[in-house]
């Protein structure tokens, strides 16, 4: 029995298909030359090719009336590049806070309204071998998952509050006004703290990470067992967490602004 998303799936094969052929080409095609290589008729051709265009992934020329890859394939290359990017300027930092700490080392950005995590780097001391990587969590009950959306916009900031706050343990916090207090701290102090607030035994800092402009694209997490990481001992984690997120800001081209001192 065909499945109800069958032809959907089917039509993003094809639309996959169609970029592959252009790509492939380095050049132009026509529709009936698309409909060929696709197996199909130049109708369905001509709608698969439309939807590309309207999202500026294909682009007609006038002169000839075949098509090419367009220039909102840029656009999404340079998000996916932008992303590669920081990681590769942050595994420097990452690595030299690990070997100073001996705890675990995570660099995590929002991803569908949650927290994941795009590289580890493990101390010494972490006493479990687990790979974050890839991981999504909550953002209200980890740190790092407070420091990016604490620096959120207003508006994208009280959309992700207006959703329910999941309890993972007793120390989560779930009353939106509370985690509304805390995420305004997080901005004055620049830095946040959970105590077992994801997992029983895991304490955990976090700073933020900027881009060129100064708008806060990932966080960089400390974490580490609650016995190492003792709620006394956290500033001055965080303040190692801190420094990590101004080095990679910096390697990411982000020149913090300073006020003038007076004379």
């Amino acid at each position: 029995m065909r499945t109800t998303d069958g032809p959907a799936v089917q039509s993003v094969g094809r639309a996959i298909r169609i970029l592959e052929h252009l790509a492939d080409e380095a050049g132009e095609l026509t529709l009936s030359e698309l409909g060929r290589r696709l197996g199909v008729h130049r109708a369905t051709a001509s709608r698969l090719v439309s939807t590309l265009a309207e999202h500026g992934l294909v682009e007609r020329s006038a002169a000839t009336d075949r098509y090419r890859l367009g220039f909102g394939l840029v656009r999404l290359a340079g998000a996916a590049v932008a992303r590669l990017d920081l990681v590769q300027q942050s595994r420097p930092v990452l690595e030299g806070i690990a070997e100073r700490t001996g705890e675990t080392v995570n660099l995590a950005v929002l991803s569908g309204g949650q927290v994941m995590h795009v590289d580890q780097v493990s101390g010494s001391r972490s006493v479990v071998s687990a790979s974050w990587v890839g991981r999504v969590v909550p953002f209200h009950c980890t740190s790092n998952g407070k420091v990016l959306v604490a620096f959120l916009a207003e508006g994208d900031r009280e959309r992700m509050l207006d959703r329910p706050l999941e309890r993972s343990t007793r120390n989560t916090i779930v009353d939106p006004e509370t985690l509304r207090a805390e995420l305004q701290e997080v901005r004055a102090r620049g830095y946040a703290k959970t105590v077992e607030e994801l997992e029983e035994g895991l304490n955990a800092v976090a700073a933020p990470v900027r881009q060129a402009d100064g708008a806060v694209v990932a966080a960089v997490s400390i974490s580490g067992p609650s016995f190492r990481m003792r709620p006394a001992a956290l500033p001055r984690l965080a303040h190692l967490a801190v420094d990590a997120g101004t080095a990679i800001s910096q390697r990411m081209g982000y020149m913090e602004r300073r006020q003038s001192v007076g004379h």
